[in-house]
């Protein structure tokens, strides 16, 4: 029945994407987190965002401007040799071709509403200090 087919990859591709992400998400995730990144990957934000003040912002906004549920993600795009940031909706993993995520934070409702109510911006400024760079 290909009714059933099509409803079993798209629960595959729901669950497993929520897998994937929060896979990511604890990762990302430290409580001695916060400050800045360094190395490598700090030059690499400095070069494409201008600095890190400016990638924070672009990805606070990619964040806070999430209508419904899903994720901002800050992403090395392995094809193009930059960094990138965008969104992804619900818990679909669906990345474009050749983007490796780096960062991520949950914009669920379910992740902040309980200390943040509705308050996302308070919920994002938040995620800075835990950070795992």
């Amino acid at each position: 029945d290909h009714a059933a087919i099509f409803l079993n990859e798209k629960n595959l591709a729901f669950h497993l994407g929520g897998h994937v992400n929060h896979s990511i998400w604890w990762k990302n995730l430290s409580p001695n987190g916060g400050d800045k990144p360094t190395g490598d990957l700090a030059a690499a934000i400095d070069d494409q965002f201008g600095s890190f003040d400016k990638f924070q912002a672009q990805f606070t906004a990619a964040a806070n401007g999430l209508q419904g549920s899903g994720w901002a993600v800050l992403g090395y795009d392995s094809l193009g040799d930059r960094l990138l940031t965008f969104q992804l909706y619900d818990q679909q993993a669906n990345v474009p071709l050749g983007i490796i995520p780096l960062l991520q934070v949950d914009m669920w409702e379910h992740a902040f509403y309980l200390q943040y109510k509705n308050v996302k911006a308070d919920y994002v400024k938040a995620f800075w200090n835990v950070v795992n760079w």
